[in-house]
């Protein structure tokens, strides 16, 4: 007689497509370490519902947010960086270009032309952290100046958005230079007193916010951007003491007196068409300042 009698058991059945939970569905935020649906997160503007981190938006995501539907007409898109100096890293520059525009899908780090944001027309300039950490190089800085140029002969406000690990040091002193072409056209809008609105965002920092990005007439930054020349580990350890909490972030830089206002993202679109509202009066068929939601 067996002591034990062997039982007959089916095999666990396959689970059909249908029951497995699609990858990439929820999204798990790197600040408070929620779990996010990600339609709720891509609805919310790339931002956190639950802590309010932002997140990096690319150049076309932040020109479909901004921009009035179907208003950006692109231009310069045409224009594309070369490797004049011949310069090697780890890798060719021409490499790392061709690789930075298959990532990215874009020629270069910014993005300019004409739109109407709450029916003001404007020029727009947006720049792409995706596009080697969205540095300025030759072209970056030639786009932004033909831009403000072209604002100035058409006499339109300007609203730049920036996001930028600073120039770009592939192309050396050519990068450089584009400091100071850029600040030039800043100075030239000044002088027709057309508006230049400028945008930081996360992070705008060295040679980008040294330039252009800080000579805005009003500067708005979005809540938590890092804004600032080098970075807070270099600083620390060049003055040897410990830094404040927050130092360089939105918050901290809005307090000393270095931006004008810090605003949410899902305010930001009505907010800038405010501040165009304020301070331009042509054309007369501008949209009023409209109040934004508590």
């Amino acid at each position: 007689m067996a002591w034990f009698r062997k039982e007959q058991y089916t095999a666990l059945r396959e689970t059909p497509p249908h029951d497995i939970i699609p990858e990439g569905l929820w999204f798990k935020c790197t600040e408070c370490v929620n779990f996010i649906y990600r339609k709720d997160f891509e609805r919310n503007l790339l931002v956190c519902p639950k802590c309010g981190f932002h997140y990096k938006m690319s150049a076309q995501e932040r020109i479909a947010m901004l921009a009035d539907e179907n208003s950006f007409e692109e231009m310069d898109g045409h224009i594309q960086p070369t490797d004049s100096l011949g310069f090697r890293d780890s890798k060719p520059y021409s490499q790392r270009l061709q690789e930075a525009q298959e990532k990215s899908g874009l020629m270069e780090a910014a993005r300019t032309g004409r739109a109407k944001i709450g029916g003001h027309q404007v020029m727009l300039s947006v720049m792409d952290f995706n596009f080697i950490g969205g540095s300025m190089g030759s072209v970056v800085g030639e786009k932004v100046t033909r831009l403000m140029e072209v604002a100035r002969e058409e006499r339109l406000p300007v609203i730049s958005v920036a996001t930028s690990g600073g120039a770009r040091m592939q192309e050396s002193i050519l990068s450089l230079m584009q400091m100071t072409k850029t600040s030039a056209a800043v100075g030239r809008l000044g002088e027709k007193r057309i508006p230049y609105i400028s945008v930081l965002t996360d992070p705008t920092t060295a040679g980008v916010m040294a330039s252009f990005a800080s000579l805005g007439d009003v500067i708005v930054a979005e809540p938590g951007a890092l804004i600032g020349f080098a970075g807070p580990r270099v600083i620390q350890q060049t003055i040897n003491q410990i830094l404040p909490r927050g130092f360089q972030r939105a918050e901290f830089v809005l307090a000393h007196g270095f931006v004008d206002i810090v605003v949410e993202r899902k305010y930001l679109k009505q907010t800038l068409a405010n501040l165009i509202a304020c301070l331009w009066d042509e054309p007369k068929t501008a949209a009023k300042v409209v109040p934004l939601a508590p």
